[in-house]
């Protein structure tokens, strides 16, 4: 059985992270969603809550479960039997950075191989800090957030917002 683990802060997760969930799920026969839990990063939302909202965009997904974790990644997929980490890929900036974790990541255990999806076209200026922004100032977040998610983002925000 192939188990990857997808890692990332997802505050709050976005389109560009579903298609790349959507992606990796067609590949592995289960894939983990694993939100870190960063407490020196500042967090719209807490792991707890970035969970329930990935489980209500990711329910009909059979083969995709959600967990929190922190401490490194490797740890988090060896004590899930996950032999694969899945990254995205936005732009040449984004590949610098995640070869080097990669590269780390296998330094600190071999066994575990990271794939990247490079982003679809429609999302490669996509990142949860943009949606955070655009919905702060109650702009249209339509095409940038689940539709599941849009109203507890504005909730969120305390802003009244337009989907």
């Amino acid at each position: 059985m192939k188990i990857a683990v997808y890692p990332g802060s997802f505050d709050p997760i976005t389109c560009g992270h579903l298609d790349v969930i959507k992606r990796a799920a067609k590949i592995v026969d289960v894939l983990i969603i694993g939100v870190l839990n960063n407490s020196s990063k500042k967090s719209l939302f807490t792991p707890e809550e970035r969970v329930e909202l990935i489980e209500r965009v990711v329910k009909d997904i059979p083969n995709v479960k959600v967990e929190s974790f922190s401490g490194l990644t490797v740890d988090f997929a060896k004590e899930r039997n996950a032999t694969v980490l899945v990254r995205g890929l936005r732009a040449v900036t984004d590949f610098e950075y995640e070869l080097q974790i990669a590269q780390t990541n296998h330094k600190l255990n071999p066994d575990i191989d990271t794939i990247f999806f490079t982003t679809s076209v429609e999302y490669a200026y996509l990142s949860s800090s943009i949606a955070k922004e655009v919905a702060s100032f109650g702009g249209s977040v339509q095409g940038l957030l689940p539709e599941e998610i849009i109203d507890t983002v504005f909730e969120k925000l305390n802003v009244k917002g337009r989907k």
